[in-house]
């Protein structure tokens, strides 16, 4: 768009496996702009990819898990072994945030982070959505959609400093605070209460 705010590219998927594939293309490019930044840019871009950490992993907790658990035969032990691998990376990004970018085991941290992602997804994109798809219609992949795109709408592309309002929140708050107002999105948006 013209006028300078362009939305992601995600909010234009309708299906919500190529939503969350799209968006695991936008966790590695963020990745790669964490490691690339100089140093006094590296918060704005960890900011960055810890808000779309927290949109996608809740927007698959709360929508995908679900889902392949009751639709799924296995889906349980397939999403408690996701959600495992959830953990560890969200106690590592936990520590990350709260110990910032200046750490000095900052670099070491993030290829850790960055490893255990990267693993995360592909076995999210080789056991649970390869499932899902055979799993679902069209018309039920885009309704999950809707919550992921509620969720991801609430996310500002770049931070504001010295903004006062739920975007600054969002975006200053640790990854749990994000995650819980995430969390409160999709519900709204899927009818849920939160």
């Amino acid at each position: 768009m013209a006028d300078g705010h362009t939305k992601p590219e995600t909010m234009q998927e309708t299906d919500v496996i190529e939503l969350l594939l799209a968006q695991h293309g936008m966790i590695r490019n963020l990745f790669d702009e964490v490691e690339k930044a100089a140093p006094d840019r590296r918060a704005e871009a960890f900011t960055r990819l810890v808000r779309l950490l927290a949109v996608h992993e809740t927007a698959e907790e709360e929508i995908v898990h679900p889902f392949a658990r009751m639709k799924i035969e296995g889906g349980d032990g397939l999403v408690d072994d996701r959600l495992a691998e959830e953990r560890e990376a969200k106690e590592l990004l936990q520590h990350m945030d709260q110990a910032g970018p200046d750490d000095p085991d900052f670099t070491k941290n993030l290829l850790t982070l960055r490893a255990a992602v990267e693993a995360h997804a592909r076995s999210e994109e080789r056991y649970e959505f390869n499932k899902i798809i055979q799993h679902t219609s069209v018309a039920e992949r885009r309704a999950m959609a809707a919550g992921v795109k509620a969720a991801e709408a609430l996310a500002p592309t770049h931070p504001h400093p010295g903004t006062e309002s739920a975007i600054k929140n969002l975006l200053v708050g640790t990854p749990v605070a994000m995650m819980d107002r995430a969390r409160d999105v999709i519900r709204q948006a899927l009818g849920k209460r939160p």
